[in-house]
């Protein structure tokens, strides 16, 4: 069985394209509030630990591999915010509808 439904996925406003922008924007407050609360966590305990000066973190300039990672994780960043619009695309593309959407979950809600 498919991990996503068929069909295209129902909207709330009128600009299908809204919705989407509103989905990226709330995967991304997510992902900003998880990772703000992980680095106040690591720069509260190396800080009080005396294992960091926080002026080092501003002083900070990566290396090559630091910057191939970090360039790796924002791609791979990318894909999980933008993957509404991906989806959108092929849902357009295979010419789904909101109503195919809703008859598969009907059906799935009967089985």
């Amino acid at each position: 069985m498919s991990a996503k439904a068929k069909g295209k996925r129902p909207g709330f406003a009128e600009d299908p394209q809204v919705d989407r922008l509103v989905a990226m924007v709330t995967a991304l407050a997510g992902e900003v509030a998880v990772l703000r609360e992980r680095q106040d966590t690591l720069e509260r305990l190396l800080h009080g630990a005396g294992a960091l000066d926080l002026a080092a973190i501003e002083a900070y300039e990566p290396d090559e591999a630091a910057l191939a990672d970090r360039e790796r994780w924002r791609e791979a960043f990318l894909d999980r915010v933008l993957w509404i619009v991906r989806a959108g695309l092929d849902e357009d593309a295979a010419g789904e509808t909101a109503e195919s959407y809703s008859d598969v979950v009907a059906t799935l809600s009967r089985d």
